[in-house]
């Protein structure tokens, strides 16, 4: 709803203090405060004096309106010229030397609500308000305002003039307060700044200390292992001749007595094994020897491995068989070691059922799972982590039952990071856990030999043996941008070999040159252009062409050092087509 409270016609100068003045008994009459009552008073001067100055006069029209809140809506008319670069006033780009646009701007950012219209030749009107927080005026309140609208003289220039100063100083006042509020915010930020440095210097201090005590840790961890690990092996040795009469028979007792000392160094010697995987672990000394094997046999060896240590008849051990998956590429023996952990886990928490394991391949994803699922007393959701934190065991009514050291998940997880993978659990208590090892088929290491493409089961793949047509090198250090230019080569009959690291490149380069290079720019250590620099200056990869893969933005400079690169791939952009497409054209332009 609306309602018309008053209108002032500007006609002569005068008339904008008596717009001013208006708006500031209407802002009065309705409720406002003081400072709300100066930025009305003063955006409807600005605007009237807009109007005034450049279109030589127009309407200024009062209005109270409210649906959901209520506004002082005033409206300011003209019959000028209108604004020709409005749009650039509005966004503070136009500069003029009459102050034209700065009043609009001023009086826009005094109002809550402003909006302006303007054609050439048909005048501009302005429309702005000032919302209030309060119910809605009745119509005897509305009624109160006319009257007192008719009745309140309006004051002579000069007063108003007082006002204006009045209210300026007020401001001067309050920004002067403000300012002492701002700088003692700003100290006290500058104090908070200088105790959060402290702070910063404490906690790297404290960082730095604990980074030495856990290498001290893993130190002392390693060397204790060691030391512990050779007499525990002499001692199981001793005891073994001992009870099989070496020198001579023994009693029941004192082959009692030696089965219990036997059995006691027995159930040290895991948790010596475990200590010191863990500390070569987080020292960072763990070697992944990666060779090809069969799951088939890392079954078998398992199996083997188990059947004396499990006679529980209650429990099935159930190894599904693996003799369809394909050969991988890892280190079997920490394979091994992961999957021991897990089927002695499961072992010693299921009293019944069975313990099935098994391998399943991803050929999407290039991993392959070794799953190991059992009918135990399963694992509550709140203790599904804690499970793999160091020394920490779950407690349950097997708990007090079974040996254990609290490592062998920890270590295993460990274990399967290094091997490039990880472990996942599944389970529900009293129904039982499914604990899943993910690892890679193919084991890659960045600074890896150079090695020739094969297929998972590492028979070489078609076209990628000696006796091909021709030889090419991929060197990157990302491996998925390996697999793809590999596969658009091998597609050509190529003999392919990769390279992770620009160096191993450069190596497999001068020991049997190609007759293509693929080349990737950025590389830890030697990088592309460095790579390019030696080629180009050895005589006998000097004219080998080179192909450059990259995601880098060049720069004219970088540019200028590709010249012996036959032509520039974005990875971000040119797929394995785009590549298959430049090494075509090059073996058709290459001489016969």
């Amino acid at each position: 709803m609306t309602q018309a409270l008053t209108t002032i016609v500007i006609d002569r100068e005068r008339d904008i203090v008596v717009a001013r003045q208006r708006a500031r008994q209407i802002a009065l009459l309705l409720d406002f405060d003081a400072q709300d009552q100066a930025r009305v008073a003063t955006a409807v001067s600005e605007l009237a004096r807009n109007a005034f100055q450049y279109a030589g006069g127009g309407i200024v029209r009062y209005t109270v309106a409210w649906s959901t809140e209520l506004e002082l809506v005033i409206e300011i008319s003209d019959q000028g010229p209108g604004i020709p670069n409005l749009d650039d006033i509005l966004d503070g780009r136009y500069e003029s030397t009459t102050g034209m646009g700065l009043g609009i701007i001023g009086a826009r950012r005094l109002m809550d609500r402003f909006e302006i219209t303007s054609k050439p030749g048909a005048g501009t009107t302005v429309s702005t308000a000032k919302r209030l927080q309060r119910p809605p005026p009745t119509d005897a309140e509305l009624s109160k305002i006319a009257d007192s609208l008719t009745q309140v003289e309006i004051d002579e220039p000069t007063r108003e003039l007082q006002l204006q100063n009045q209210e300026l100083m007020r401001t001067l006042e309050e920004l002067t307060v403000r300012r002492e509020e701002l700088a003692r915010l700003n100290r006290e930020l500058e104090e908070t700044n200088r105790g959060v440095v402290a702070l910063y210097a404490e906690l790297d201090e404290r960082a730095e200390e604990l980074r030495r005590n856990s290498e001290a840790k893993s130190d002392f961890l390693s060397s204790v292992s060691h030391e512990l690990r050779t007499p525990l092996t002499s001692m199981l040795a001793l005891c073994d001749l001992l009870l099989d009469g070496t020198d001579g028979p023994l009693t029941e007792e004192q082959q009692r007595q030696i089965a219990y000392i036997r059995g006691g160094a027995e159930s040290l010697l895991p948790l010596v094994n475990d200590l010191l995987d863990l500390a070569r672990i987080e020292a960072g000394k763990t070697v992944v020897r990666a060779d090809t094997f069969a799951i088939a046999d890392l079954f078998a060896s398992l199996r083997g491995m188990f059947r004396p240590l499990h006679r529980d008849d209650d429990v099935a051990l159930v190894f599904e068989p693996a003799d369809d998956l394909p050969t991988i590429r890892s280190d079997e023996s920490k394979v091994a070691q992961v999957l021991r952990n897990l089927v002695s886990n499961a072992l010693k928490f299921t009293q019944t059922g069975e313990v099935r394991v098994c391998a399943r391949l991803d050929q999407e994803q290039g991993t392959v799972a070794f799953v190991v699922a059992d009918t135990g007393i399963g694992i509550a959701d709140e203790d599904r982590e804690r499970i793999f934190e160091e020394f920490e065991q779950v407690q349950g009514p097997l708990q007090a039952g079974v040996r254990g050291t609290g490592l062998g998940l920890a270590v295993s997880q460990h274990l399967a990071a290094v091997l490039g993978g990880a472990i996942s659990v599944d389970s529900r208590p009293g129904v039982g856990s499914t604990f899943k090892l993910s690892i890679p088929v193919q084991y890659s290491d960045a600074k890896s030999p150079a090695r020739l493409s094969t297929r998972d089961d590492g028979s070489p793949i078609p076209g990628a043996q000696a006796g091909g047509r021709k030889a090419a090198i991929v060197i990157d250090d990302d491996e998925m941008s390996r697999y793809l230019a590999v596969h658009a080569l091998l597609s050509l009959g190529f003999r392919v070999t990769e390279a992770g690291d620009g160096e191993t490149g450069l190596r497999a380069v001068r020991e049997e040159p190609p007759d293509l290079i693929v080349l990737d720019l950025r590389m830890p250590g030697i990088d592309g252009f460095d790579v390019l620099e030696e080629l180009k200056h050895a005589p006998d990869t000097a004219a080998i062409p080179v192909v450059v893969q990259t995601g880098m933005t060049l720069s004219r400079h970088e540019r200028a050092r590709l010249t012996p690169a036959v032509t520039v791939l974005d990875k971000r952009a040119d797929g394995s087509e785009r590549l298959t497409a430049v090494v075509k054209q090059l073996l058709s332009s290459a001489p016969a």
